[in-house]
């Protein structure tokens, strides 16, 4: 159980860490080192490395003694957790010195189980709902240092994707010629305005993306491709219709009817000579803002050849002195881009996978193969 305990603080760490609570995450990890080793020092009761665990004990001790004073500005629980270790670190020091009754170290478990328990099921319950449903209690002092009065701005306009405002703020700045930061259903994009070649230039350059490699777009549903009137065979729309919206995007071969779907001016910046991919995002919030803006032509918002951003903190650090304007809507529904599908000759030799992505490639070979068998 003891070894299971330090399992499940090493994973409290770890989801710690990926919700940016860097204090919460080093307690954690550090307390699961700790937890292990008393756990197996109790169980093989190494007798010949007392000194080494009365040692790490003592330091232990010291550091965690840090611990307890940032704890106490964040919340009571968190507070709770860091002094119940200290006394399980005494209880710890104690059994190496062979001087530790059974009670105590029983009770000191007891504690430390109590509050690790309410403190992780707290912290689950409130994540899921977006509410304070358990209380962690407030902090015991707040550093006055008048944050936000030294706090650096942020380096470009960064609304929140749930107010109307914040959507219009993006929506005027691409219809201007900006370029902004925007949430998809995949991984955070680059966005601008099919209507401002210009602004689909700024993206190679704010990417370092080399030209040849093409830009794809996105619009809000198919019934605007619909209206456009491109060729289009009756098992691409098929098919088209089996996977909008959603992640993946199928490359269709480019004509004129691109300016009827509202590409404008940047229709020599989209694609390739020959072929356009258009993908119908499944991400509500997006698709009110494509309905502000027209057809955006979209890409990964992340410097070329670097990982994808998962979240709208990671675009601002990344790319933001460079960008006009990031629609913040937190993490990203997945931590990789979208599947790209070639259906240039679907009637001839069917389609292929240009690119595996967030859909797995098996699955998009099932949806093709039930339309073409329909």
């Amino acid at each position: 159980l003891i070894l299971i305990g330090g399992f499940v603080q090493l994973l409290a760490g770890f989801l710690a860490f990926r919700k940016y609570d860097h204090l919460g995450g080093a307690a954690f990890l550090t307390f699961s080192a700790l937890w292990s080793s008393y756990g197996a020092t109790r169980i093989i009761a190494a007798e010949g490395n007392s000194e080494g665990f009365t040692a790490g004990s003592i330091a232990f001790l010291v550091l965690n003694a840090f611990l307890i004073i940032l704890a106490s500005s964040f919340n009571v629980v968190l507070l709770c957790l860091t002094l119940a270790m200290e006394l399980l670190t005494i209880c710890f020091l104690l059994f190496t010195l062979e001087n530790l009754p059974l009670p105590s170290e029983i009770v000191m478990l007891s504690i430390f189980s109590i509050i690790c328990f309410y403190g992780a099921t707290a912290s689950l319950a409130n994540s899921m709902f977006g509410k304070d449903l358990m209380m962690m209690g407030p902090p015991l002092f707040k550093a006055e240092s008048s944050k936000k009065d030294t706090e650096d701005p942020p380096p470009c306009i960064c609304p929140k994707s749930h107010c109307t405002s914040g959507l219009r703020t993006i929506a005027d700045l691409l219809n201007t010629g900006a370029v902004c930061g925007v949430p998809t259903d995949t991984v955070y994009a680059l966005a601008a305005s099919c209507k401002h070649p210009q602004a689909i230039e700024k993206v190679y350059r704010i990417k370092d993306r080399p030209q040849e490699k093409p830009i794809c777009i996105f619009i809000s549903n198919l019934d605007q491709l619909r209206a456009a009137a491109p060729p289009i065979s009756p098992l691409l729309w098929e098919f088209m219709e089996n996977v909008y919206p959603g992640g993946i995007g199928c490359i269709i071969k480019k004509g004129e009817w691109l300016k009827k779907l509202g590409v404008g001016a940047g229709y020599s910046r989209v694609g390739t000579q020959d072929s356009i991919m258009i993908r119908v995002p499944d991400l509500t919030v997006l698709v009110h803002l494509i309905d502000m803006t027209g057809p955006l032509a979209i890409t990964s918002a992340n410097p070329s050849g670097e990982v994808d951003s998962t979240h709208h903190d990671m675009v601002i650090s990344r790319l933001g002195h460079k960008l006009e304007g990031v629609l913040c809507d937190g993490e990203s529904d997945e931590v990789v881009a979208s599947t790209v599908v070639n259906c240039t000759k679907i009637d001839e030799s069917g389609i292929t996978i240009v690119r595996e992505g967030c859909i797995p490639a098996g699955k998009v070979m099932q949806i093709f193969e039930s339309v073409k068998n329909r």
